[in-house]
């Protein structure tokens, strides 16, 4: 493929584990759009709002374009040898569990790969963890208890074939819109489906919801145990499955019969009535796909809710079949495909098990390793513990930023400044962890890069480049294989495309195998440039020809008694040109046949516990999680106008009795701390969210914001079994903090430095949107604004009323703004949209400076309010004055404004703005 041509490339979307497919179109003059494949059986041409903006977040802005050592640039060839010897001094000094790598899902497998092999079979160290561990550990964990390995056994198909979805802890609407919008869409040709969402907020998710269980925090072990127990005692059993299956039933249950239903609704918080209609629900619908995510794996008690949702199924039979199965939706665009690979400390690369000597034996012989990794390492907390007590010596971080994602960051961060060497691969020259980098390389981005990942259904799509590498950046798996080549590993290392490492990777997966192990894509072992280009989306397995699914002697059944298959091709439109070796069935499980021993699976005997964190002193419970617009700590969302509109600064919700508790009103400032920090966020006050809780999101960095790194408040808490922390139960206060002073701004220069108590910046066309608050007002306001703006020569227009202690500045270079600044006593009640708009307009005559300054659009442009949909920039006044109109549906609204018809991710929201607007005709 020629970069440099008008082109347009078949690639995946870089965001959350559903794993899009997307065209990328490069124009002649360069310019980029990007729209969803409809070819690509993931998403059969939808994206998400996230995805829909790629375009705007691939510019060089901000890139990290050449290698730096201690802050100064440096060549490639200087860079690499001072990694290579000073891990190589380290491990000699020290030995190898001296130095780790922190590794993440955002990168491809193949890279992925090489980062496994070169530390767990060339250093010989396990100590090699991915930010996966925060996003899916315990889903990996209660798999392989259940199942024996880490297999899903279902597909995407089965969210549209199901009679009965269960959403426990997955606020898919907005974390995985796509899906979402599928299961939506099925839902419209079949009313017959039922929805049941199980979380603490009822969040936009449960807008499809039939029924809204509003668990208490961690009391899903509990109901799913109790579902075990009211099976067992309704008849509601699949005992033939039992028999033939399973292992372990009769203690499992006997240990959930310990708690009746009125012990369950103490432990969950619902009412013994709520718990009946759910069970008995589940109990007479056969096909029931209960899909889990973060609210469910964020937990101490992860893996155990894993394996009670797990239990149910086993219980009811209800696994591998069409619509049927416990489905795991993970967060990350690669989380699978580290997995695969065995890029978490305590796995071996293809599935293969660390702890046991055979596989170590397998990998070193394969690899022809100097050594293996003997144990597991030290997983994402316990290895930024022991980089805090020196125990780790040298520190490799790729592609992910702990300093804001990991639990108690503040700690984190302070063990990052104290570590001897660390080293950090990124896209960007500013994040919260690259600054403390002693060695930063640049790496290739979204859009540059070439090679795979997996999603959360098993299905292998291609990354491809369709823009040239910026500057010096270089592909992850090129920096790792010349750090190997300097350690003097060369000859395992002298991979020199992404495809050869596809290959060795699939070969591996094969090697020794003949059905043993579930991952196994050794089809593509002999794979070429030119199939390796045009490689379609597929499912593994997918075995060498003529290999068995299992081997030969186990239970009969052809190639349908471990896996099963009903409905059409997977693999959708193949794309014309593309190749694959798609092959069905693609379901695990149906008829058993799992990775133990026996072959059976695991029921596991559970006893739920209820966990008090709360305290008199922290006594609210703190959830964290994602929203809609942004990702993970916003190093590409945030680049995006469009993406920063919908929620431009770092919140909290609190339920109204709680706000009236402790004297707290929507829009103000308050201060939400923990015993290890606090952090300054806006206050959203609403009914969605759950008396004695508070919802706050993570992904606000300093980056963007005064105080609004919200893992700073979190524990290093983890789920014993899984390491995965506890991030979504966390004793908490929450106290007004009393400000002299709320300040909003526009300007088109990002302000560097701002001597405000709270500030959150946001992109927005043509600059940037501040959000401001001071402790007290005696500033001088002029000085304040040129400072922010950092427009010395620019022409200052400025109304002051200080008795009613309202400013506003606008700063003029030539006919155009740099800058305005509006403080008032109380928050801003200026219109963020229209402000942001100014800074692309022309302000020839003074009438429209004026108007600048008072704040006001005027009445030929009304306020269009604040952003519901991105993709089309309708706002919530737009939307609540169509709804007046008459447009009383969401298909009304799309057909009037478009809102809701491109991603369809604002679709729930546009439901509850006319809901409400009913409710107000009502009264």
């Amino acid at each position: 493929m020629e970069i440099d041509a008008a082109r347009e490339v078949r690639t995946t979307c870089p965001y959350c584990g559903v794993g899009c497919g997307v065209l990328a179109k490069v124009a002649a003059d360069g310019q980029v759009s990007v729209r969803g494949d409809p070819d690509h059986p993931a998403n059969f041409g939808r994206l998400c709002s996230k995805g829909s903006a790629l375009a705007e977040t691939i510019d060089l802005d901000g890139r990290l374009l050449q290698p730096q050592i201690h802050d100064r640039p440096a060549g490639w060839n200087e860079a690499l040898d001072v990694v290579a010897s000073t891990f190589q001094h380290t491990i000699a000094e020290h030995g190898p569990d001296a130095v780790a790598f922190y590794v993440s899902g955002q990168l491809l497998t193949e890279d992925y790969y090489l980062a496994n092999k070169l530390m767990k079979g060339f250093i010989g160290s396990a100590n090699i963890d991915t930010n996966s561990r925060l996003c899916m550990a315990s889903s990996v964990a209660g798999h392989r208890r259940a199942f024996g390995s880490d297999t899903v056994p279902g597909t995407y198909e089965d969210l549209e074939l199901a009679d009965l979805i269960v959403l426990v802890g997955s606020n898919l609407a907005w974390c995985h819109p796509v899906l979402y919008q599928r299961i939506a869409a099925a839902r419209e040709k079949r009313p017959e489906m039922k929805v049941v969402l199980v979380d603490p907020r009822r969040t936009m998710t449960s807008d499809i919801a039939d029924m809204h269980l509003a668990i208490a925090p961690d009391g899903d072990v509990a109901l799913f145990t109790g579902l075990l127990a009211w099976l067992g005692q309704h008849n509601a059993l699949d005992r033939a499955y039992i028999t033939a299956h399973t292992a372990g039933f009769g203690q499992a249950l006997f240990a959930a019969s310990t708690l009746d239903l009125a012990g369950v609704a103490a432990a969950t918080g619902l009412s013994e009535d709520q718990l009946s209609r759910f069970y008995s629900l589940f109990a007479r619908t056969e096909k029931t796909v209960t899909v889990y995510s973060q609210g469910v794996n964020q937990s101490s008690q992860g893996t155990d809710k894993v394996n009670a949702i797990i239990n149910c199924h086993l219980a009811t039979g209800r696994i591998g079949k069409a619509g049927a199965g416990p489905f795991s939706v993970t967060g990350q665009p690669n989380a699978m495909g580290g997995r695969e690979v065995g890029g978490m400390a305590n796995m071996l690369a293809a599935h293969m098990d660390i702890e046991n000597p055979g596989h170590r034996e397998r990998v070193q012989r394969f690899w022809k390793a100097p050594a293996i990794a003997g144990e597991p390492g030290l997983k994402a907390v316990e290895m930024f513990k022991a980089v805090a007590d020196g125990r780790i010596k040298a520190l490799w971080i790729m592609a992910t930023n702990p300093v804001d994602s990991m639990p108690d960051a503040r700690a984190v961060e302070a063990a990052i400044k104290a570590c001897p060497f660390v080293v950090v691969s990124d896209v960007l020259a500013e994040t919260d962890t690259v600054r403390h980098a002693h060695v930063r390389l640049p790496a290739t981005a979204w859009g540059e890069k070439d090679g795979t990942v997996t999603n959360s259904e098993r299905r292998i799509s291609r990354q491809r480049p369709f823009l040239a590498a910026p500057g010096e950046a270089r592909p992850d798996w090129w920096i790792i294989a010349e750090v190997a080549r300097r350690m003097g590993f060369g000859e395992a290392f002298a991979h020199e495309s992404p495809v050869e490492i596809f290959a060795e990777h699939a070969a591996l997966s094969g090697f020794e195998n003949d059905g043993e192990r579930d991952f196994d894509i050794s089809a593509y072992a002999a794979i070429d440039v030119e199939d390796y280009e045009g490689l379609a989306p597929f499912h593994w397995p997918a075995p060498s020809p003529g290999t068995p699914l299992w081997p030969a002697g186990r239970p009969e059944g052809g190639a349908q008694a471990r896996l099963q298959s009903e409905g059409g091709a997977q693999a959708g439109t193949r794309p014309e040109g593309a190749t694959s070796i798609e092959r069905q069935p693609t379901r695990f499980f149906a008829d058993g046949n799992f990775y133990t021993p026996d072959r059976k699976a695991r029921f596991i005997a559970l006893r739920p516990t209820v966990e008090t964190r709360i305290t008199a002193a922290f006594p609210l419970v703190l959830n964290t999680g994602r929203i809609r617009d942004h990702w993970h700590t916003m190093t590409r969302t945030g680049k995006s106008p469009r993406l920063s509109q919908h929620i431009a600064e770092p919140f909290v919700e609190i339920h109204p009795e709680d706000a009236q508790l402790y004297g707290i009103g929507d829009a103000d400032i308050a201060r939400v701390s923990t015993p290890r920090g606090d952090v300054l966020v806006r206050v959203l006050v609403t009914t969605r969210q759950r008396p004695g809780s508070l919802f706050a999101p993570m992904h606000w960095t300093d980056q963007f914001a005064a105080r609004g790194r919200l893992d700073t408040l979190t524990a290093s808490l983890t789920d014993p079994v899984s390491g995965q922390p506890a991030l979504k139960h966390v004793a908490a206060r929450i106290e007004k903090f009393t400000a002299g002073a709320f300040g909003f701004a526009v300007t088109r220069k990002r302000p560097v430095t701002m001597a405000a108590d709270y500030w959150a910046t946001a992109r927005c066309r043509g600059g940037w949107r501040v959000e401001l608050a001071f402790a007290n007002d005696d500033i001088d306001w002029t000085a304040f604004a040129g400072s922010l703006f950092d427009a010395a020569d620019a022409e200052m227009l400025a109304y002051h009323d200080r008795e009613a202690g309202q400013h506003r500045i606008a700063a003029f270079q030539g006919e155009h703004l740099a800058g305005a600044l509006f403080i008032a006593p109380g928050p801003v009640a200026v219109s963020r949209g229209w402000a942001a708009e100014q800074l692309g307009e022309v302000h020839a005559s003074q009438r429209e400076r004026f108007r600048i300054v008072a704040g006001r659009a005027g009445a030929e442009r009304p306020d269009a309010g604040a952003t519901v949909c991105s993709c089309f920039n309708i706002g919530v006044n737009q939307i609540t004055a169509a709804v007046a109109a008459g447009c009383n549906s969401v298909e009304a609204i799309g057909a009037t404004l478009k809102a809701g018809t491109n991603c369809g991710s604002c679709r729930s929201e546009i439901r509850t703005i006319i809901q409400a607007r009913r409710v107000q005709a009502a009264e």
